[in-house]
């Protein structure tokens, strides 16, 4: 079945009853709607854009963060509805363009920061503007652009629609997200709920276990030797005093107190001497995770990029005795960390299987994807391609836009079948359904693993596969990941819960409740609510499994 509507083109949009009711809901107050990656969140907002077209008429602007992700939608725009042209605004578009497109279209699709800029100089106004539609909406926090269109928007009373996969584990923050768009409805959707499950495809979760390699144990040991030193000196100078073991973002935390001291104008001879050792921490703190997580390989461009700082940590670490012991030692060590060959034995398994798949590789490290590119292409049939964001370092040149719009279209079409990607594909690009998808290493953040994992179980089962380093941080990041999701499931839930009181919290059904009177709709969601809380969820699977070498 099909949604039948005069600005839709015929057969374009499936029927699916959870989108039907929150796009119903999105249409009666300003709304953030929260959806499982994959789950079809652009869908909500076309219905919603069509019907208030179709209503009110007026402008819609839609804002996504980025250039390529304001393409994906224009052109799923362009294809289902019947309303117009739909403008494209990017940076690269000349302000006298976008003005005399903003008088002439009724669809606008842009970055947030090109309408920031045209608010600023009056280049357009939103008075006009029925519905703004904020992709990505968990973003709209601290000075991101999407907080200053919002305020410039409320002015107006128009709707606003918001969307988000992840919106994180902190209520607050939820909240916050909420002010800032001026929200006044909440629709939230797991996939346990009873009118998305049957949409839903199973994930099979494999945990695959890598041990240290011997031969960096002793690296490990210096490197460690050597942070336990700086750690000890900036107690000394009065930081960490109540961190007995200080993560990476304790050391991240006395950076910004030690810049606080010095932007304060209290310049002092402790303070100039916190800097550099907090620095020279962090340096050595990553180079522990690179030879832990990565390899050798990895460590040896890094250190090669430090040989050509001019920085004084940059220099003190390179003296410093018991690192360049280590980085002795790494000469000798195999370059290539054991997680290279599980990686290449678990790809290559998938195209046995079905040689027509397609398979994305996360990597935290830019490194790290060169590395798997270039593995990968020795295995017959294996097509890899390798996909970063904009930034170039050194000779590392960072990918356009427009070249990883294309890569994404190539990979569709099958000319290349193995991604391997960096963070900048986690988030909404249109990547296809995949078969596989493989983390390199575990992230701390439980949105951004759920963004990964959700690159596949769109349309069919899926499989993850995460590569965990026994005895190292990717074991805490695991954890941590796996602990901070189950807590975003509960705080969503009880969000939904404590919000029925101060504002309009959809609940989930498996019916439309549009063509119900106020009475029934009442009824219904109090019974939707009761059935809520005794549904019971079903768990996603998770295996750990020990595989050969190669």
């Amino acid at each position: 079945m099909f949604v039948e509507h005069p600005l839709l083109r015929r057969g374009a949009i499936e029927k699916r009853a959870y989108q039907v009711n929150i796009a119903a809901s999105c249409l009666e107050r300003s709304t953030l709607v929260v959806l499982p990656t994959g789950m079809g969140k652009t869908v909500v907002a076309v219905l919603v854009i069509a019907e208030m077209l179709r209503r009110k008429g007026g402008k819609v602007l839609f804002l996504a963060p980025t250039k390529p992700l304001v393409e994906q939608h224009t052109a799923f725009l362009r294809d289902v509805l019947l309303a117009g042209d739909v403008a494209v605004f990017t940076g690269e578009k000349p302000p006298e363009d976008r003005e005399l497109e903003w008088r002439t279209c009724k669809i606008v699709c842009s970055t947030p920061q090109v309408i920031e800029n045209d608010l600023r100089y009056g280049r357009i106004a939103l008075e006009d503007v029925s519905l703004v539609v904020f992709d990505e909406a968990h973003r709209a926090v601290g000075a991101y652009a999407y907080v200053d269109v919002a305020a410039a928007y409320k002015e107006t009373g128009g709707l606003v629609l918001g969307m988000t996969a992840s919106p994180g584990s902190e209520v607050d923050k939820i909240l916050e997200v909420c002010g800032n768009l001026g929200i006044s409805g909440v629709e939230i959707r797991t996939e346990y709920d009873a009118d998305v499950a049957p949409y839903m495809h199973g994930i099979e979760v494999t945990r695959v276990p890598v041990e240290v390699p011997e031969e960096t144990e002793r690296m490990r040991t210096l490197l460690r030797e050597a942070l336990e030193e700086q750690v000890q000196s900036l107690r000394t100078l009065g930081y960490l005093q109540d961190k007995p073991r200080p993560t990476t973002r304790d050391l991240l935390a006395v950076g910004r107190d030690v810049r606080a001291v010095l932007d304060g104008g209290r310049r002092s001879g402790p303070a100039f001497r916190a800097a550099t050792v907090q620095a020279l921490a962090m340096k050595i703190n990553h180079a522990i995770e690179l030879v832990e997580t990565q390899g050798v390989e990895a460590l040896g461009s890094y250190v090669d990029r430090l040989r050509e700082g001019e920085s004084r940590a940059d220099r003190a670490f390179l003296k410093h005795p018991k690192v360049a012991e280590a980085l002795a030692l790494a000469g000798g060590a195999s370059p290539e960390h054991p997680k290279v060959r599980k990686t290449l034995w678990i790809v290559r398994e998938q195209f046995l299987r079905k040689p027509d798949s397609r398979v994305i590789l996360f990597t935290h490290y830019r490194d790290t994807a060169a590395i798997m590119e270039r593995e990968l292409a020795k295995i017959p049939g294996l097509r890899p391609v390798r996909f970063v964001g904009q930034a170039s370092r050194g000779e590392d040149e960072g990918l356009t836009q427009k070249e990883q719009v294309a890569i994404l279209e190539k990979f569709r079409a099958g000319e290349y079948n193995v991604v391997v990607a960096t963070a900048v594909a986690e988030e909404g690009l249109d990547v296809p359904q995949v078969d596989l998808v493989v983390f390199y290493e575990p992230v701390p953040s439980e949105i951004r693993t759920i963004q990964r994992r959700g690159r596949t179980g769109r349309r069919y089962e899926g499989h993850v596969v995460v590569l965990v380093t026994k005895d190292t941080r990717d074991e805490a990041y695991f954890y941590s990941a796996r602990r901070k999701e189950r807590k975003m499931h509960a705080e969503l839930d009880r969000l939904r819960r404590e919000l029925r009181q101060k504002i309009f919290v959809g609940t989930p059904g498996g019916e439309t409740f549009v063509a119900a009177s106020p009475q029934e709709r009442i009824e219904r969601m109090r019974a939707a609510a009761a059935s809520e809380e005794e549904t019971p969820r079903k768990p996603r699977r998770t295996v750990q499994t020990e595989l050969p070498d190669a």
